[in-house]
């Protein structure tokens, strides 16, 4: 294998290894297998272009019309000539799958789902790096300048992706960055002359210089993986990182998914304060205060959808759906941000009819928001908030009217491909239930008392449906999942719902005031009732308040009649069909009501990303084992018997004599004595068997297969028997007794001689590429001859 050839596998191996870090980025990994092809398309394409006698500025323009033209051919296939012409419809939707990645990633946090339009942007990303890395490496050979795209795309993928493995995805991209280091400098090294290479293949000139080179890089990287555990350790969640951002007209806000932010917040060691606040409510320690709803769920995660935003007014509108009638308090609220809160979303009790706040802000109607402009963020603010404490009774919540259709059009909305169990669990813990407050109601007990769920922060963060299905069979989670799934659960019954974000009310403090930390931050539902708008609802465990008015006094049968309430709900779903239990043999005074509710436990496949894993082990594992397994064929067809042609004694040909004298010193070479090309074969046998210690028959033997050896050269017939292929194999179980039992294992397991292998795909690689030169050159010198008759014909003429 040449030393370019090495540059080039090394260099097109580093961007894959730096493209490991954007796997968090989506949902799913397959992407990177289709990264990888076009990585390698791409790096092949630009190997041919130099081999030729062409300019090598041509190589990467080679390279760029090969991506564009299979970036067309994997992602708007239907729009070309035939399935393979680009035609005048290719780049408009080429141009519209941009337009919608774009779209997409201003709308989904992290993990993203695998849209053809983000698979295009993070596949196209990749290989036009490779080709960068590719172009700076091997064409032009500045390798060191090849570091420069490999820490940008290192820096997207752990700037957007979740920081857990950041240790990991460092040491692939900096052993990557290494190694293509090392692989330039080899093939610098080769071209400065033979010296550093010593006797023919085997020398080991440079095994000094290469063994510093190891050294040096691992070193390097021991150091920069060590050193950052000695230092303080500084996270980012969603108190700690913008929740949003709209463009610079103010007319829209497309705002990242705050609730995927939450889990690092909750799993902080210690609780950093957030905020203070004093508050004129009379129930402060059941306020909370808002940042962000998320109002879309496509089943992929709850998202806050696109929305437009204005001017932040004196007084702002009246809440939606809340009527006069409604019992409400006015309430004010002072809040201190303190000195690591710095965020776009301005924290405010819900809902707030004023705010008096510095700076630049913008106000979202919809869920009633306020958004910094122009990089405005709350670090440092002191503000007041004038609020309603909304105080809705039960009766008034039993008796709400149905939601406006514009409301339910945009609350009610589920994914077509929503698991059945979320909607057959929905009815089953609500099937007493008369109203849409004793389902919501219902939903909420279930969630923090009776369904025997527990609050583990530990969980996976998601909201998609597959996570809700997972929490549903699980049953723990934390209050991201609580949230989300009695939000869908809610959708199901026909009441409009969504996610909000924020704080709970924190700790009270001796002066009256409010501390807020990092462990307060939290996610809950809202669902909304026409006269009183959105309220809050509490499913989380041992985390928050339930609202005052969720505390039933009387509760409506499906009859109409009044019924007493119980200490707890009556309706207890199981995961599983359970035998009637609710008499015993001597009766029972009351019936008791026990819903089933069964768990879809339907096998799927594995991820994407999981199958990726399984792929790339068993390559491993392939590639490992080649060399066993190529070194152990070589040995078979070298010892095989000869096919005797008679009754007398089988002579060897010297095809047969010198297979076994190879396969003899291979042995002596697996198991640490490296083979001399200048030395004969007598001497040969003297120095394996000197340094190896062998006597008696392993001596013998090795120099009976010397004297054939010799014979075949120079006699003119080796006179060698059948009886050498048994030679060999007694001086090579004495070379084998005569070494460690791990020696004995690294030659079965990783033979020196396989390098073999290497070299003679490297010899039929170069045969193939002088055979093209060859053919090219002739066919440029007829093109030439031609030209010149052509020429003096017209000269004639």
């Amino acid at each position: 294998m040449t030393g370019r050839t090495r540059l080039t596998l090394c260099s097109a191996a580093a961007v894959m290894l730096v493209a490991f870090c954007l796997v968090p980025l989506l949902s799913s990994a397959g992407w990177l297998l289709h990264a990888a092809v076009l990585v390698v398309a791409t790096a092949g394409a630009g190997a041919l272009v130099r081999r030729l006698p062409l300019p090598r500025s041509l190589a990467p323009v080679v390279q760029l019309l090969v991506l564009a033209y299979l970036l067309l051919l994997d992602f708007v296939r239907g729009a070309q000539l035939a399935g393979v012409i680009p035609g005048p419809a290719t780049l408009d939707q080429l141009v519209r799958l941009l337009r919608s990645g774009l779209d997409d990633i201003n709308s989904y946090g992290t993990p993203a789902p695998d849209t053809p339009g983000l698979r295009l942007i993070l596949v196209g990303s990749v290989a036009l790096v490779a080709l960068i890395v590719d172009t700076l490496a091997v064409t032009y050979r500045r390798a060191a300048l090849a570091g420069l795209p490999l820490l940008a795309l290192y820096s997207v993928g752990t700037g957007l992706g979740d920081g857990d493995l950041a240790w990991l995805w460092f040491l692939l991209a900096a052993g990557g960055y290494l190694t293509v280091l090392y692989a330039e400098g080899q093939d610098r090294l080769s071209r400065w002359g033979r010296v550093f290479q010593g006797a023919g293949r085997f020398g080991g000139g440079s095994a000094p210089l290469t063994r510093g080179g190891h050294r040096i890089g691992v070193l390097a990287l021991a150091v920069a993986l060590l050193v950052p555990l000695l230092l303080p350790k500084l996270g980012d969640g969603i108190l700690g990182r913008e929740l949003g951002h709209h463009g610079g007209g103010g007319g829209t806000i497309t705002a990242v998914n705050p609730v995927v932010s939450l889990q690092s917040d909750l799993n902080r060691p210690d609780n950093i304060e957030q905020l203070r606040y004093t508050t004129t409510s009379k129930h402060a320690g059941d306020m909370y205060l808002r940042i962000g709803v998320s109002d879309d769920f496509n089943g992929v995660d709850w998202k806050p959808s696109q929305q437009k935003v204005e001017d932040v007014p004196s007084v702002l509108p009246q809440p939606a759906g809340l009527s006069t009638a409604t019992p409400r308090a006015d309430v004010s609220t002072r809040i201190v941000i303190g000195g690591h809160l710095s965020q776009d979303w301005l924290p405010m009790p819900y809902p707030a009819s004023a705010v008096d706040v510095p700076g630049d802000w913008r106000f979202e109607p919809g869920s009633r928001t306020l958004v910094g402009d122009k990089g405005q963020k709350t670090l440092g603010l002191t503000y007041t908030v004038r609020s309603l404490d909304v105080e809705p009774t039960a009766e008034q919540l039993r008796a709400a009217p149905v939601a406006p259709e514009d409301i339910r059009a945009r609350y009610l909305r589920l994914p077509a491909d929503l698991p059945a169990v979320v909607r057959s669990t929905a009815l089953a813990v609500t099937r007493d239930a008369a109203t849409p407050y004793d389902k919501a109601v219902a939903l909420q007990n279930w969630f923090a008392t009776s369904g025997e769920f527990s609050y583990n922060t530990e969980v996976r963060a998601g909201t998609g449906s597959n996570a809700i299905v997972q929490f549903l069979q699980d049953k723990q989670g934390f209050c991201v999942h609580f949230s989300a799934t009695m939000a869908a659960m809610a959708r199901v019954l026909g009441i409009p719902a969504r996610v909000a974000v924020g704080f709970t009310s924190g700790t009270q403090q001796f002066d009256g005031s409010w501390a807020v930390g990092t462990k307060d931050a939290h996610a809950w539902p809202e669902l909304y009732f026409e006269g009183a708008g959105w309220l809050r609802f509490e499913p989380t465990p041992a985390r928050g308040t339930a609202p005052a008015y969720t505390e039933q006094e009387q509760k409506t049968g499906p009859d109409g009649t009044e019924q007493q309430p119980t200490p707890e709900p009556t309706v207890r779903p199981t995961a599983a069909p359970s035998p009637d239990t609710s008499c015993a043999a001597d009766g029972c005074d009351s019936p008791q009501t026990t819903v089933q509710v069964a768990v879809e436990r339907k096998s799927s496949w594995p991820a994407v990303g999981v199958l990726v894993g399984i792929g790339a082990g068993v390559l491993l594992v392939v590639l490992l084992l080649i060399p066993m397994l190529w070194r152990a064929r070589q040995r078979r067809v070298r010892l095989r018997p000869a096919a005797g042609g008679g009754s007398g004694p089988v002579e060897l040909t010297d095809a047969q004599v010198l297979a076994a004298w190879q396969e003899l010193v291979d042995s002596a070479w697996d198991l640490g004595i490296a083979p001399d090309e200048a030395e004969t074969p007598r001497r040969t046998v003297s120095r394996i068997t000197t340094v190896a210690g062998l006597d008696g028959e392993p001596l013998e033997a090795a120099g009976r297969v010397a004297l054939a050896t010799e014979r075949m050269l120079y006699a003119r017939t080796s006179g060698a028997s059948a009886r050498l292929g048994s030679d060999v194999r007694t001086a090579s179980e004495g070379l084998r007794a005569s070494v460690g039992r791990w020696v004995r294992v690294r030659a079965v397991l990783l033979p020196p001689s396989s390098v073999r292998l290497a070299w003679r795909l490297a010899d039929g690689l170069e045969a193939g590429r002088t055979a093209v030169r060859g053919a090219l050159w002739a066919v440029r010198r007829r093109v030439v001859a031609g030209a010149g008759r052509l020429r003096r014909g017209r000269g004639r003429g």
